[in-house]
């Protein structure tokens, strides 16, 4: 019954044999690849019936061993739907195009890398495919060659794709001399028992490196927001799947994780500056793709944090919902304007005083440990408070707006109610999430003294950006805050720093 395990192995290998008659083809290229897309999704709900049926396990030890548990059940349908979505909008967006055939090829092998990614068993199978997936990623990157702008990203994108290559080398490497096995499963079930030799706490730093570095974390996160010479499906594909590929590894070994705090600790310190780094910058952009990808900076890098602080089924809630809303935002980047257009209305409904921003913030914490008490409160990890804690941030600035003198009452009664939608649906989705993956994902941890810095010092930061955000109607008309967009607008110019070191400056443009 075992070989049941194998039906996941059927979707990347339908995939690639699709690839290989799309370059063929240039009359059935449509119709093969959503086709064998919408195969893909099949075999992944398929898949996960059999994981219902027969529990989590893996596939004979073959050359292509594949692990089918909730992590890799939840992966595979959500990259198979994702990549069904773009190929069908793909069909119609190239259409015409003379090297459609080719680009669809393509973007069948990414798709097929990454559904190998995801359900791999053996830590060789593992990074061939990761590999793999920066090699097809770049052909496509690299789809309109002639353009500078393509070039300079895919430069970019190639550099960071080798380190992170390098990353996972070394990474696996220390694994298999530490545990004495490359079967991904054997090393998770030592690691469940606490076996932690050195070459392995050497090892979690090399995975955090190589995650950081494939989710376009800060300071190598700018050829992400210049990728956008590549067509609209490509920018979905990529932001809605690939990217996700550094949260899934560090997801895959999260038992191995747990065994570093240090590194741990390093994850919440660059996600989270990653986080508020991204999601200021990406609200001065005005070009739509382009405040999207600061967008998935921002994402990626608290979905990084939350693996730092051990919440690892929120981690994995958080790339399902990103993943859908960011592949619906590129193929629907049209209306995106609109959104875009929000963000830079000039001026709030009201400008709230320094009163109306602390009760404000003063009333959603209320409203948050309220609502915390009957999900259970005392038998929360400090990890899940603090995370959620900072998400209802999000909601004190409508707050504040509702409690300014010249909104109406109905706002603040509104915001009010979003105040405790927010913490209701925090609190139900991190309870479904942690009671469905108890047995996929290690438990958070007791903080220690480490464990408490980071948490202070993420909600402290999120806190400030949150107030500083509620308070900016105040300072908009500063010179001091117009100078301060203008460098936002730019990113602080750490993308022209990375240019000059990887010689990005260097090309030229083609006429």
């Amino acid at each position: 019954m075992t070989t049941a395990y194998l039906l996941p192995l059927i979707a990347p290998i339908a995939l690639l044999l699709t690839a290989v008659l799309c370059v063929r083809s240039e009359k059935w290229w449509s119709q093969l690849a959503e086709g064998a897309a919408f195969f893909a999704l099949l075999v992944a709900v398929t898949s996960f019936g059999v994981l219902i049926w027969m529990g989590p396990g893996a596939s004979p030890y073959l050359i292509l061993p594949t692990r089918l548990d909730l992590l890799s059940a939840i992966m595979l349908m959500l990259v198979s739907f994702v990549g069904w979505i773009v190929l069908r909008y793909a069909a119609t967006y190239l259409d015409g195009e003379p090297r459609q055939g080719p680009f669809t090829a393509w973007m069948c092998a990414t798709l097929a890398s990454v559904l190998m990614l995801v359900q791999s068993d053996h830590l060789i199978q593992l990074g061939a495919a990761w590999i793999a997936t920066s090699f097809f990623l770049q052909k496509l990157l690299l789809f309109y060659a002639d353009r500078t702008g393509a070039q300079r990203a895919a430069r970019k994108k190639f550099v960071v794709s080798r380190l992170s290559d390098i990353a996972v080398i070394a990474a696996f490497f220390l694994l298999a001399i530490g545990y004495g096995t490359g079967n991904i499963s054997e090393i998770i079930s030592a690691a469940k028992t606490g076996n932690a030799p050195q070459t392995v706490v050497w090892a979690v730093g090399f995975l955090a490196i190589a995650a950081l570095l494939k989710s376009a974390q800060f300071p190598t996160h700018g050829w992400l927001t210049e990728v956008m010479e590549t067509p609209t499906p490509v920018s979905a594909l990529l932001h809605a799947g690939v990217i996700n590929a550094g949260g899934f590894l560090l997801l895959r070994f999260a038992d191995v994780l747990v065994l570093a705090p240090w590194v741990m600790a390093f994850l919440v310190m660059i996600g989270g500056f990653t986080a508020l780094f991204g999601g200021i910058v990406m609200l001065t952009q005005s070009a739509v793709k382009t405040s999207l990808a600061w967008s998935t900076i921002a994402q990626m890098g608290f979905m990084i944090m939350q693996c730092g602080l051990a919440l690892f089924p929120l981690a994995l809630l958080h790339i399902v919902a990103h993943s859908l809303y960011k592949a619906h935002a590129f193929l629907s980047s049209g209306g995106a304007v609109r959104i875009v257009t929000d963000l830079h209305r000039p001026g709030p409904i009201a400008v709230p005083n320094v009163w109306a921003v602390t009760k404000a913030f003063a009333i959603a914490i209320a409203i948050y440990a309220l609502l915390a008490v009957p999900f259970g409160f005392a038998d929360k990890s400090a990890q899940t408070i603090a995370l959620g804690a900072i998400l209802i941030f999000g909601v004190a600035y409508l707050l504040a707006q509702g409690m300014a003198g010249a909104a109406p009452y109905r706002l603040m009664r509104k915001t009010v109610m979003y105040s405790l939608a927010a913490a209701l649906g925090y609190f139900t989705l991190q309870t479904g999430a942690e009671w469905a993956m108890a047995e996929t994902f290690p438990a958070t941890p007791q903080p220690g003294a480490l464990e408490w810095t980071m948490i202070v010092l993420a909600v402290g930061s999120f806190g400030l950006i949150a107030v500083a955000q509620a308070m900016l109607p105040l300072w908009a008309h500063k010179p001091w805050a117009r100078h301060l967009r203008i460098h936002a607008t730019n990113g602080f110019y750490v993308t022209a720093a990375f240019d000059r070191l990887v010689w990005a400056w260097s090309l030229r443009k083609s006429v």
